[in-house]
């Protein structure tokens, strides 16, 4: 059996130097350690498998390559996300330029009460997620990107506002308009239909 690599047991920001002077092995935990929350990222922004894919390997070379930049004043993962973000929005700009039939339509977002919708556990997990992204592909880029990084990401308001660079009263307001305006999507789905009852989860900044 091979011994553990002393590597895995670093934390982001002693890798991520060590990667910026030149450790391929630390960057290769680093990006081994954030691909899964990058693609997830990615796929919920952009709603197209092919599409996260591109994005995903876009933000993961610009990690690699901008790994020196890193200056530790925000958490390692924090600046992955942002990364993550700006390569699926930059990847969804590109599709909305070259469209296709298959392309989704973007919905007006109307104003509405804050509502949270969360996949469900158990055997309708699987069905939810599908719901949850054919919905998400409807509403509005901004408002997305906020509930993407809020709910799959859960980064508080301070960190969403660090990733996208608005102040944190318009984090508030996307996260709030972008889960009013899913659950307004979710409730043309019949399986969310058959549970009336379900109600929002309450939110914390």
């Amino acid at each position: 059996m091979a011994p553990p690599d002393p590597l895995r047991s670093r934390d982001d920001t002693t890798l991520a130097g060590l990667a910026a002077v030149g450790d391929r092995g630390a960057l290769e935990v680093l990006l081994d350690r954030h691909v899964d929350r990058v693609h997830a990222i990615c796929r919920r922004v952009l709603g197209n498998p092919d599409d996260a894919l591109d994005a995903s390997q876009e933000a993961l070379i610009a990690v690699a390559r901008g790994i020196h930049r890193f200056d530790g004043r925000a958490a390692f993962s924090t600046w992955v996300h942002r990364i993550a973000t700006n390569a699926a929005i930059d990847e969804l700009r590109r599709r909305q330029r070259r469209p296709t039939p298959d392309a989704p339509a973007f919905a007006d977002s109307g104003a509405g009460a804050l509502a949270h919708v969360a996949p469900s556990a158990g055997p309708e997990a699987i069905g939810d997620r599908i719901d949850i992204d054919a919905a998400l592909a409807r509403i509005p880029e901004e408002f997305r990107v906020a509930v993407v990084l809020r709910d799959l990401c859960d980064l508080d308001y301070a960190q969403i506002a660090a990733v996208l660079d608005v102040p944190p009263g318009t984090v508030r307001s996307r996260i709030a308009r972008g889960r009013a305006a899913l659950a307004v999507e979710l409730a043309d789905f019949p399986g969310n239909q058959r549970d009336p009852g379900r109600r929002p989860t309450e939110d914390r900044p």
